[in-house]
């Protein structure tokens, strides 16, 4: 029978782990960790044009709103993994730049409805396109196989999150 951190023999006690599985999952760990730092770097990058103007949780709030339309922003929120609160005061800054439309279900005028104006458009597709660029040439220095294979790796990563961490779909 298995258990965390190794396997449990007759008698109940368990086997030490291996050193090498620790230190691979360690070196995993470390290779992921390094990865998010790339990638958080894409991202912030990808905001440096709007001049400051949109931070990277208020970029989160319009991506997902330019992925989903209109939505409740109980969606919204349980979509960046946030509380109503939280998402109630994202939304609201949001709101006054001119980036977000908040609405209501006209059969349930209780629920509140966020939807992107066409300033929130506009960013979510500019910063799309910057991020893409900066990608394309990280991914332009490696060979096609690697490409092929981290992107792979990425897609089941992001499957493993989940919608908690604000993605959807993946292909």
């Amino acid at each position: 029978m298995e258990a965390l951190g190794g396997k449990t023999r007759p008698g109940g006690t368990r086997e030490r782990r291996p050193a090498a599985a620790a230190d691979t999952a360690t070196r995993e760990v470390a290779v992921f960790e390094a990865a998010t730092r790339v990638l958080a770097g894409v991202a912030l990058r990808s905001l440096d044009a709007l001049g400051g103007s949109v931070s990277l949780p208020q970029f989160r709030l319009l991506a997902v709103l330019g992925e989903r339309g209109k939505a409740r922003s109980t969606e919204v929120a349980r979509a960046l993994g946030l509380d109503r609160s939280a998402i109630t005061r994202l939304a609201d800054r949001m709101v006054a730049a001119g980036h977000v439309i908040r609405g209501s279900d006209p059969a349930h005028r209780s629920v509140v409805t966020l939807t992107l104006s066409p300033s929130g458009q506009q960013i979510v597709t500019e910063v799309g396109t910057r991020r893409r660029r900066e990608l394309t040439k990280i991914l332009s220095r490696m060979p096609a196989a690697d490409r092929a294979v981290a992107a792979d790796a990425l897609a089941a990563f992001t499957r493993a999150a989940g919608a908690g961490y604000g993605v959807f779909a993946v292909g």
